[in-house]
């Protein structure tokens, strides 16, 4: 890849960020399908994201930005618009700026890009009993296109419940016949498992949850970019193990698309 004066830079934002692995697959999307575009990692705090919004509304060879932990909710805030899927979720991974409207367009590819990995590897969720832990912006982008599968049941656990129940009165009016409900951060009587919580991100970060209630044929499934104890104790008890990478796979597309640079 040789990069120039007409190459156009797609940034994704996230703290920390040695765990994204989104410019590694994008660039080499790129490079096949020769456009001259590419991606690199913007390793920015909470605190200095106001700023780098702000900044970037300027830079005229900006494609867009991919952003995720922990910036998804806070971006919305500086967005003069948003896809139906972003608004719904209250989160945004992706955003692209708008110089005839003067504004940034947020979008979010997470929950669609979940479910698109799944199902290239041969998963489905319809009348499946799904734990969902983790509601923040990933986590509630997933709980809604999941609950579009139809699923059985599907659970949602969060560090704090008044967050899982927000979460799912924000989903649950685009989910009538699902059932939907807050629960425990336990494996038992489920069938799938999906972690959308940060635990993974950094070496030596537990499980998030108890892994001996994990089971034999069971499918578990990671957002996180990395190898993490959770699939390693899945691994470990017999259960299928669904990597994170998975996800990006399956919006890697739509992503591209988003920011005018059709694969």
């Amino acid at each position: 890849m040789e990069i120039d004066g007409k190459t156009r830079v797609v940034g994704i934002v996230a703290d920390p960020i040695a765990h994204v692995r989104t410019p590694q697959l994008f660039n080499a999307a790129m490079a096949r399908r020769g456009h001259n575009a590419v991606c690199v990692p913007l390793h920015v705090s909470a605190q200095q994201l106001p700023a780098l919004l702000a900044g970037l509304a300027g830079c005229q060879n900006l494609a867009g930005l991919v952003v995720t932990i922990p910036h998804k909710e806070a971006v919305v805030t500086h967005c003069g618009e948003l896809t139906p899927a972003a608004r719904l979720v209250g989160a945004a991974n992706v955003l692209r700026w708008s110089g005839v409207r003067g504004h940034w367009l947020g979008g979010n590819l997470d929950g669609d890009g979940f479910v698109a990995g799944l199902k290239a590897c041969g998963h489905s969720l319809t009348d499946k009993r799904v734990l969902l832990l983790g509601a923040g912006g990933a986590g509630k982008a997933i709980a809604y296109a999941v609950g579009r599968e139809r699923p059985a049941e599907l659970v949602l656990h969060n560090r704090s419940m008044a967050r899982a129940e927000e979460a799912l009165a924000r989903i649950a009016p685009a989910l009538s016949g699902v059932l939907l409900r807050t629960g425990p951060a336990d494996a038992t009587n489920f069938d799938v498992v999906i972690n959308a919580t940060a635990l993974g991100l950094k070496d030596g970060d537990p499980a998030p949850l108890p892994v001996e209630t994990l089971r034999p044929g069971m499918l578990v499934c990671e957002a996180v970019m990395r190898d993490t104890a959770l699939l390693a104790a899945a691994r470990d008890r017999g259960a299928v193990a669904h990597a994170g990478q998975h996800m990006l796979d399956g919006q890697l597309v739509e992503m591209a698309g988003f920011f005018g640079l059709a694969l």
